[in-house]
C-alpha cells in the first residue's frame, strides 16, 4: 500500500494533461497496462478526474448471502465504502467487467459527491446513470445497468488491491481521468509523471499549430529536425510555455 502524499502542484498538473500522455510516459518506463479497458465517462467532464485510489471489491454474488434485507445492515462494505473513501479521492470498484448489473446508483454516488470524492471508477454498470451524469463528480463505469448489485455482485473487501478493467488498482495509486478513459499511475510515480506530461502537451500544442499550418509530420513528431527544434523553442517564447 503506498504512503505518497499526492500533492496540490501534482493533481493540478494532472488535471491538465491527457491521458494519452499519461499512457505514453508510462509506456516509456515499461507499464503497457495501466488503462482500465471497458469504462468511459457517464457524463464528460470539463476537467480531468484526478485523485487516489480508494478500492472496493465485489465477487459473484450468492442468493443465500444477497437478499435485499443485507442492505439493513450498517457494516454493508458497499456503503461503509461510499462512507468512508476519503475526501479527495476516487472511489474504484472490481466488479469483474460484469455490467449486467449496477455496482452503485445516484443515491450514492450522489452521497460520495458531497462527501468530497474526486470520483467514482467501476468496471461494471451503474444505475440511475442520467442523474449520476448530472453530478459535477466525474464518473466512469461499463454502461447503464437498473439490476441492484446484489443481483451478481457482492461488495466484500475495502482498499485493498483489485482488479478494474483488467488493470491492477493498490489503494493510493493515482487515477486520472479524461474524456478518453482512466488511466492508473503508481504513486510513487506521479510526480514524475505530472511533470513529463506537462512538458509532453506543451510541445504538442506547438505540433497541433504546426499541423494546422499545413507542416508535414516527419522530422516534426518526433522532433528528429534541428529545424523543428528551433521553431519549437521560438514558439515557447512566443507563448510563455
Amino acid at each position: 500500500m503506498s504512503t505518497h502524499t499526492l500533492s496540490d502542484d501534482t493533481r493540478n498538473k494532472l488535471k491538465k494533461v491527457s491521458t494519452a500522455s499519461v499512457a505514453t510516459a508510462l509506456f516509456k518506463r515499461g507499464l503497457r497496462n495501466q488503462f482500465i479497458q471497458g469504462v468511459t465517462p457517464v457524463s464528460p467532464k470539463d476537467e480531468n478526474m484526478v485523485g487516489p485510489a480508494f478500492t472496493l471489491r465485489y465477487i459473484p454474488a450468492r442468493e443465500d448471502r444477497n437478499p435485499i434485507t443485507v442492505f439493513r445492515n450498517a457494516d454493508h462494505p458497499q456503503r461503509v465504502a461510499v462512507e468512508t473513501c476519503p475526501e479527495g479521492h476516487v472511489l474504484v470498484m472490481d466488479a469483474r467487467k460484469d455490467a449486467r448489473a449496477a455496482t452503485a446508483g445516484s443515491i450514492l454516488v450522489t452521497r460520495l459527491a458531497k462527501r468530497g470524492a474526486a470520483g467514482i471508477v467501476s468496471d461494471g454498470g451503474f444505475r440511475d446513470a442520467h442523474g449520476i451524469g448530472q453530478l459535477a463528480m466525474p464518473a466512469y463505469c461499463a454502461g447503464p445497468s437498473a439490476p441492484t448489485n446484489l443481483t451478481l455482485h457482492e461488495a466484500l473487501d475495502i482498499n485493498v488491491p483489485i482488479a478494474c478493467g483488467d488493470a491492477a488498482v493498490f489503494p493510493g495509486d493515482v487515477l486520472v481521468g479524461d474524456r478518453d478513459g482512466v488511466m492508473v499511475i503508481p504513486a510513487h510515480l506521479a510526480d514524475e509523471i505530472a511533470e513529463e506530461c506537462t512538458g509532453m502537451e506543451t510541445f504538442e500544442d506547438f505540433v497541433l499549430e504546426e499541423v494546422e499550418g499545413g507542416a508535414p509530420i516527419i522530422g516534426l513528431y518526433p522532433c528528429t529536425k534541428d529545424e523543428n527544434q528551433e521553431k519549437f523553442e521560438t514558439w515557447r517564447k512566443k507563448t510563455g510555455r
